[in-house]
């Protein structure tokens, strides 16, 4: 039995693959709803797409009267070789439905420009995804996927998910599938917080055995080689996959699985290593650059990478005196930004493909935005440090209210040094003042300048000692 399943009897012992399809078609045949297949590249939803293929094969063209859309999401950050052969998979599945007339639609699903990984991290400082800050499922998976599936009822009324979930997946998955409500009479299911959404899961009691012995037996219906899947498994030691997430129920990346090449979540990326030590030296420079994340997250280190200061502008000062960390502080995320490229030329230089890009073009105006806006980059940092990286140039969006240099934010910050004023919240006022310069209406003006003086900008050792001295009061008082 395969490590990563718990010990489960074979699919095949009491059951035959003409069941399986007979199954498949009765439930496609149900009711009109049109089906979403999550398909992300791995094993058990290769074998979930492939199944379904198979059995509505069988059908007449006046019974596949409902679309079947095959959806995969592209973080943008997911490792490159499973994405290449994603990409061709999907590419192939489109091509063959063609061929044989098949209703199957293929869909690639991205993360808003916003929710970004890079966005967020280098953008906005968010540190490195962990087990109990795990920011990014949300805004990369379950978010896109979900647009797609609630536009899709919108139009249609509901719809079905056809997942590759399986109970021998773990003791957790099994014991959430076993308690599920059903759908009487089929074999669907309310999803739990798409009220429009049925689930439907046809491997549910294959073992990941089985899922090999049916890729091995059954050739892909739309010409794929699930040989080369089974040999990026061997390469990359992969006990799993990283499933289409759509809710905080599927289990996330890690432990090895196929997903992000950046993924923090885990200490160890198995796989990125496995995949070097069998041949994909090109890779170093992504595994070199995770292991700088996955340092920002040592507890002695965070304050060496991160502000003391949260996002909200305040300050929590636990009672052994410790700050609890905010984001990455703007100078580590110029430092981010500068690295990550230099990553990507890396990459595109050493390895099998010259376009292969890390981060967009859109990412990088988003980031310059929030920069802007949020740190006072008056440096306007972005297109200096992509030029002096790649040598070449990008078409900026020019700043329509005007712009400030490096030189008058040098002359501010000995204005306020010699006021002992915060050099940052007097540029940050003024940013303000020009974002709102030529608004019809400036209601908001002292609103957002309360929010922006209300923000902690005392120095560090300056709210340490306040904060001491109010536990010595309250122990004085007997408060604690």
């Amino acid at each position: 039995m395969h490590k990563t399943d718990i010990e489960s009897p074979s699919f095949f012992e009491n059951n035959n693959i003409k069941d399986l399809y007979k199954e498949v078609r009765n439930t496609y045949l149900y009711n009109e709803h049109p089906w979403v297949i999550g398909y992300s590249g791995g094993k058990d939803s290769t074998a979930t797409t492939q199944v379904v293929w198979n059995a509505l094969s069988e059908l007449s063209s006046k019974d596949l009267s409902k679309p079947v859309y095959i959806i995969s999401s592209d973080t943008f950050v997911e490792q490159p070789v499973v994405v290449k052969q994603m990409n061709k998979n999907l590419l192939e599945m489109a091509a063959a439905a063609k061929e044989q007339n098949l209703p199957f639609e293929v869909k690639l699903v991205y993360p808003e420009i916003n929710d970004s990984f890079w966005v967020n991290l280098i953008g906005r400082g968010y540190p490195a995804p962990s087990q109990r800050f795990r920011w990014c499922t949300e805004r990369l998976k379950i978010k896109p996927a979900n647009r797609f599936i609630i536009e899709k009822a919108e139009e249609f009324g509901e719809v079905v998910m056809v997942l590759g979930a399986r109970k021998s997946e773990s003791m957790s998955r099994g014991q959430v599938m076993s308690k599920r409500d059903g759908l009487p009479g089929t074999d669907l299911y309310r999803h739990s917080s798409l009220t429009r959404a049925y689930v439907y899961t046809p491997i549910e009691n294959f073992n990941v055995d089985d899922v090999w012995l049916y890729l091995d037996l059954y050739d892909s219906p739309w010409g794929g080689n699930n040989r080369d899947l089974a040999a990026l498994y061997k390469r990359s030691s992969l006990d799993g996959e990283c499933p289409l997430v759509i809710d905080t129920s599927t289990p996330s990346c890690g432990n090895s699985r196929f997903g992000c090449w950046t993924c923090t979540v885990v200490e160890r990326d198995k796989s990125m290593e496995a995949l070097i030590n069998h041949g994909e030296e090109w890779m170093k420079p992504l595994f070199k650059y995770r292991e700088k994340l996955v340092e920002t997250q040592i507890p002695d280190n965070k304050l060496a990478f991160r502000r003391y200061k949260r996002r909200n502008g305040q300050v929590i000062v636990k009672e052994d005196g410790k700050f609890i960390p905010g984001p990455y502080k703007f100078e580590y995320r110029k430092l981010l930004l500068r690295e990550l490229l230099e990553t990507q030329m890396a990459i595109q230089k050493t390895g099998p493909d010259p376009e292969l890009r890390l981060i967009q073009d859109e990412e990088l105006h988003k980031i310059r935005r929030i920069w802007r806006i949020e740190e006072s980059d008056w440096e306007d940092s972005v297109p200096i440090i992509f030029s002096n990286v790649t040598g070449t140039e990008m078409s900026w969006i020019a700043d329509e209210t005007g712009s400030f240099t490096s030189a008058e934010k040098e002359v501010i910050g000995r204005l306020c040094e010699e006021e002992d004023i915060p050099p940052q919240l007097v540029t940050r006022l003024i940013d303000m003042e020009r974002r709102m310069l030529g608004m019809g209406r400036r209601s908001k003006i002292f609103s957002e300048i309360d929010r922006i003086l209300s923000e902690e900008w005392r120095p560090k050792e300056e709210i340490l000692n306040a904060t001491k001295a109010n536990i010595d009061q309250q122990k004085i008082l007997g408060i604690k």
